[in-house]
Order: C-alpha cells, then structure tokens, then sequence
C-alpha cells in the first residue's frame, strides 16, 4: 500500500485496515513459528503498512486538534 493511498482512505477505513494488518501479522507470526512461513518478506511490508497508517492517524489527529 503507497502513502498516497493511506491518505486518500477515511478515518474509519484506516482502522478497519489497521486491524486487518495486525492480524494478519499475528497469523505470520503463527506460521514463522511453526515452520510454515513462505514469504518471509511479507512481514516487512505489513511493518512499513501499520507505519504509514499510524502516521496518517497522528497527521489527522493533529490537523483536528489545530482546527
């Protein structure tokens, strides 16, 4: 997911779509542990993903606090 689509998504979407992210980093973490992980790059992604989203949420947070 690019930056520029975590910006276009409303503040509702961002959290359903940062609880998916979380859970499916769960199930990773299931799966690295019981052998059955095959593509291992996918937890850096799901890192960089729940980053752009919290960055987003803080960006919003402060642009209401502003307001």
């Amino acid at each position: 997911m690019k930056a520029s689509e975590v910006r276009d998504l409303t503040p509702d979407q961002l959290d359903d779509e940062l609880v998916k992210l979380k859970k499916e980093q769960f199930n990773l973490r299931f799966q690295r542990a019981t052998g059955q992980l095959e593509n291992t790059s996918r937890f850096r992604q799901i890192r960089r993903d729940i980053a752009r989203i919290k960055t987003v949420q803080g960006s919003l947070k402060t642009e209401a606090a502003e307001s």
